[in-house]
């Protein structure tokens, strides 16, 4: 059987067989989770396919993976609390919101890891971080006012106001401490 060879950029198909093998059709050979796993870290667009019935069922495949990655042993990302809220989610009026917060919520992740990794690699003079927390810090009240209408204070709650100031400042200043630090650790 000829080898089809794969174009950069295309949509792999993977199929999975009753057997629970996987099938990468663009290598003509059969891959494991791992395989997957590290498709996914390498950002190869992939599809898993049902062999029998042709069901797409990358997302079942990509949270099996999840899973197994949680239970291997090794530095668990998702902590017991997130994994609590996360399941309170399902059937709440609130579930079919989530999706896009948590996809908007990682873009903005993977956004402030690079612009953080720029900052630090140039040296650019400033405090990146407390710049990162503000950004962080309105993309949070945003998206509160988006999925939670009525659930941050009215702009006349100055008692409120000035409990979010002295956070804020609080935050400000150990940013700053986390900034000093980080420069000694650089000399």
């Amino acid at each position: 059987m000829a080898k089809r060879s794969h174009v950069e950029g295309d949509k792999i198909t993977i199929k999975k067989y009753a057997n629970r093998r996987l099938y990468n059709t663009a290598s003509s050979s059969y891959i494991t989770l791992d395989d997957l796993a590290e498709m996914t870290r390498k950002k190869l667009d992939f599809q898993v396919l049902d062999a029998k019935s042709g069901d797409d069922i990358t997302h079942s495949i990509l949270t099996q993976i999840i899973m197994e990655e949680e239970a291997s042993g090794g530095e668990q990302m998702l902590p017991v609390s997130f994994l609590r809220d996360l399941i309170g989610m399902y059937g709440n009026s609130m579930q079919s919101m989530m999706p896009q917060f948590l996809e908007a919520s990682m873009t903005n992740f993977r956004k402030n890891q690079t612009k953080l990794r720029e900052a630090f690699e140039s040296g650019i003079g400033g405090n990146p971080i407390a710049k990162l927390a503000e950004t962080n810090l309105a993309m949070m009240k945003a998206a509160t006012d988006a999925f939670m209408p009525g659930a941050r204070p009215k702009k006349d709650d100055a008692k409120a106001d000035s409990k979010r100031d002295d956070e804020l400042a609080a935050l400000k200043a150990q940013m700053a401490e986390m900034q000093k630090k980080l420069d000694k650790l650089g000399d």
